[in-house]
């Protein structure tokens, strides 16, 4: 359904415009909840060990200096350094001098990490297909990856 009225050019949002915005932003937060509480259940990690432990997979050698590592998480540096520190605690994760740069640390996903996040990697994807993917029709799924595409065209870049 299209409503086009002069409120798109004007400050206000129409009622439909503000329902349709609240309602995206509510299930896109409900629906980050429930994926975290199964994942919480089904492997004992948080969203965040999720996205440091997928980020240093990702990584050459499972290492990044902690910078890096904000950044390709979209984090402030002091919420990472919080967070790293409760991971390195649960042996997670462990704080390394740079090999090329010894004012700075590298993060590095320990065995016990790598093989907590594989463990999660299985039910979490089932999750997201069952919350998320099985939900759609595949046109649904193709308006989805449009309508991202261009609402991330007009943020600004990420660093």
């Amino acid at each position: 359904m299209t409503h086009t009225t002069g409120a798109r050019s004007g400050r206000w949002l129409t009622p439909y415009e503000l329902a349709t915005w609240r309602a995206f932003i509510e299930t896109a937060e409900q629906l980050r909840n429930v994926l975290g509480a199964r994942l919480r259940e089904d492997s004992g990690l948080s969203e965040g060990d999720y996205a440091v432990l997928l980020a240093l997979s990702e990584a050459e050698g499972r290492r990044l200096r902690s910078s890096a590592l904000a950044a390709h998480i979209d984090w402030e540096r002091s919420r990472l350094s919080h967070h790293l520190g409760r991971m390195e605690r649960r042996g997670l994760i462990a704080r390394e001098e740079c090999e090329d740069d010894n004012r700075g640390a590298e993060v590095v996903a320990t065995a016990e990490g790598m093989s907590a996040f594989r463990r999660a990697t299985v039910p979490h994807l089932r999750a997201v297909r069952e919350l998320f993917l099985d939900a759609l029709t595949p046109e649904q799924l193709d308006a989805v990856a449009e309508i991202t595409a261009v609402l991330r065209d007009r943020l600004p870049p990420r660093p």
